[in-house]
């Protein structure tokens, strides 16, 4: 069974920096892509981040660019978020996401691209 389990979120002030990590265990594959994403209050969940497992392609919405840094360890199947300059419209909670494979049509920008997904990990950035 796949699990992936979030960590390192919490409350930062304004301008301060979280990092978070995503380990998926049980997999019986090698990721295509694992991503980041977020669901603030009253809002739909959205892409922050995405990884791809081979090659050192990477994708940010344009909020999280020049801020945020997607990453990976393979050998950990691990996956991280280091996020600077937080403000408090970062403040959401954070889910990563894992897809085995490439879903003809649909984006790895887009949440149904992810077949597995964590619980999430809330993230408050204070003004």
């Amino acid at each position: 069974q796949v699990q992936l389990v979030e960590s390192g979120g919490g409350s930062v002030q304004a301008g301060g920096s979280l990092s978070l990590s995503c380990a998926a265990s049980g997999l019986t594959f090698s990721p295509y892509a694992m991503g980041w994403f977020r669901r603030a209050p009253g809002q739909e969940r959205e892409v922050v981040a995405v990884i791809m497992w081979r090659g050192s392609v990477t994708y940010y919405q344009d909020s999280a660019k020049g801020r945020f840094t997607i990453s990976r360890d393979n050998a950990k199947n691990t996956v991280y978020l280091q996020m600077n300059s937080l403000k408090p419209e970062d403040t959401a909670v954070y889910y990563c996401a894992a897809t085995p494979g490439a879903t003809p049509g649909v984006s790895v920008r887009s949440i149904g691209a992810y077949a597995y997904w964590g619980q999430g990990t809330q993230v408050t950035v204070s003004s």
